[in-house]
């Protein structure tokens, strides 16, 4: 959805000037006076010059099971997450909120309820349908935002920053500060490298769950393809406070997060259920030919719109999801890898600090 107010805020990504509406084609820049199509919905406000760090999220084969085509209620680990982002951030009426790297823009759908504004970001141009029909979204780079300074009072960025090198993650951070207002707060989910003590347990669960892959009991393609992408740029707590500050952000508050309940429930018992349900899928096919991608592709589907219907079966994962909260209780203040972060700015980017 591309509305008026968005073109308000959104800039050139190249020469950074004013945009205006074309004529139902998208937005000109009254600078440089390229045209930005706005055909499918929302705008593309790519730069030009590519950077020559690019996410593998670009790539078809990492969105092949459509989990990014339906928007469903939060469940499991993307509750866990929303719940976090609504306690920290606490979006309101009044507030203009990004997402910076939306992805299909489910986010957004979570949280439309909290009265605020909110605009979707993202590089990859794989949006729910529901998502574009109704937020407005920008295809466009973290590192170069096409937005107007100070445009939102407050931002969230979703398992993302673990996708960029140091050099896109201070770029990024840079950016996510320009467009803040002052005192405005970013919230964050990622995670460093150095894990503590409990991720000993998240180990143990995931050597099992190779266990069980290897028995043909679950799939593990999928998400070892979307790790494949993965960066990590923090070394440890110590460097993201340092990567912060130098950003013009400090740590306003964090809880840390070792998922052990969370990874078996999501990397053992739901990839059970899920390979399960695509072997039921593939022998329903014509000839009873497997075809797994397909497969995974319906079982993802038709679990996503039975959750969506609410029912027995949505109420048993919000009850799930309501045990897996146990890791936050017992680890949350643990130092250890994931973690929930909220920052706030304290001075423009290039600002050196006072004292």
């Amino acid at each position: 959805m591309i509305t008026s107010a968005l073109i308000e805020i959104v800039r050139c990504p190249d020469c950074g000037a004013r945009l205006i509406a074309a004529d139902g084609q998208g937005a000109r820049c009254t600078g440089c006076g390229r045209l930005f199509d706005g055909t499918r919905g929302y705008l593309d406000l790519r730069p030009a010059a590519t950077f020559a760090e690019q996410t593998k999220y670009l790539d078809e084969a990492l969105h092949s099971d459509a989990r990014h085509e339906t928007i469903a209620p939060p469940v499991l680990g993307s509750k866990v997450r929303n719940d976090m982002l609504r306690a920290f951030l606490a979006p309101a009426a009044g507030d203009r909120v990004l997402d910076l790297g939306c992805g299909s823009g489910r986010a957004m759908a979570w949280n439309s309820t909290s009265g605020a504004s909110i605009v979707g970001l993202d590089i990859s141009p794989y949006f729910a349908p529901e998502a574009v029909a109704r937020f407005p979204l920008v295809l466009g780079d973290l590192r170069r935002l096409p937005v107007a300074d100070a445009s939102f009072t407050k931002a969230w960025s979703l398992d993302v920053l673990e996708h960029l090198s140091p050099q896109a993650l201070a770029e990024m951070l840079a950016e996510a500060n320009r467009v803040l207002t002052d005192d405005g707060r970013l919230f964050v989910y990622t995670h460093v490298r150095k894990n503590g003590w409990p991720a000993a347990g998240v180990r143990a669960v995931n050597r099992f769950a190779r266990w069980c892959e290897r028995l043909g009991l679950l799939d593990l393609s999928q998400e070892r393809l979307r790790k494949s992408d993965h960066l990590n740029p923090l070394t440890d707590h110590d460097d993201l406070t340092r990567r912060v500050t130098d950003a013009g952000f400090a740590i306003e508050r964090i809880t840390y997060y070792t998922p052990v309940a969370g990874a078996f429930v999501e990397n053992v018992l739901t990839r059970i259920a899920e390979r399960a349900l695509a072997r039921r899928a593939a022998t329903r096919s014509a000839g009873g030919t497997p075809d797994r991608i397909a497969a995974t592709r319906e079982a993802r589907t038709s679990a996503q719109a039975t959750i969506a219907r609410g029912g027995a079966l949505y109420r048993a994962l919000r009850l799930v999801t309501t045990g897996m909260k146990i890791d936050l209780l017992l680890f949350g203040r643990i130092r250890s890898g994931p973690f929930f972060a909220l920052l706030r700015k304290v001075r423009p980017v290039g600002q050196r600090p006072v004292g």
